[in-house]
């Protein structure tokens, strides 16, 4: 198992936590991971990106430059990572803020509107979480439990009573790609 994948969006939209989050899952799956972050001088609102593999082998590079997933938070984000998703890929799009779509036919094409379900979850940090949910269920590439287990890395100590809240947005991004996109 191998999988290469893009993070991206705007400062500040959890970005970084996404692919550190997954990153630790992996490590708590006794995978080998890399975890490569990349963005502007602005810490908030300019744009962001990571590169996270996540491999039974080890990582030979954590270089990504046709990722097998690509989850895109922004517009920009599309412009840019879109066409460089490998043929077969996945890519998920926060559809709250990106009104593009891909036309391409060979690749899985998820679109969340994340958004507006992490505000009817009354948290609106939680968008990246619900794509993180979508993702993990469609992937496989490692159980819900690690990704909880992994929060408490990722979120501080005193945010840690934001996990129910998380948790939540992540069952709903992963029964979405059940219901939506996976027919079950």
């Amino acid at each position: 198992m191998l999988e290469e994948i893009i993070i991206a969006g705007f400062g500040g939209q959890g970005v970084m936590s996404m692919g550190q989050l997954i990153a630790y899952a992996g490590m708590h799956e006794g995978k080998n991971v890399s975890w490569l972050p990349s963005y502007g001088p602005e810490q908030r609102g300019g744009t962001a990106n990571c590169a996270v593999v996540v491999s039974d082998e080890p990582v030979g590079s954590p270089l990504v430059s046709a990722p097998s997933a690509a989850i895109v938070l922004n517009i920009p984000s599309f412009k840019k990572f879109e066409p460089k998703v490998r043929p077969g890929g996945l890519l998920i799009v926060n559809s709250s803020l990106v009104g593009l779509k891909s036309t391409r036919n060979d690749l899985t094409n998820i679109e969340i509107d994340a958004t507006a379900i992490a505000n009817e979850l009354g948290n609106a940090k939680v968008a990246n979480m619900v794509l993180v949910g979508a993702f993990v269920e469609w992937t496989g590439i490692v159980p819900e439990e690690a990704v909880i287990a992994s929060l408490k890395k990722v979120l501080s100590e005193e945010k840690h009573s934001l996990i129910p809240v998380n948790k939540c947005a992540l069952d709903k991004g992963a029964l979405i790609a059940q219901e939506k996109y996976m027919n079950i």
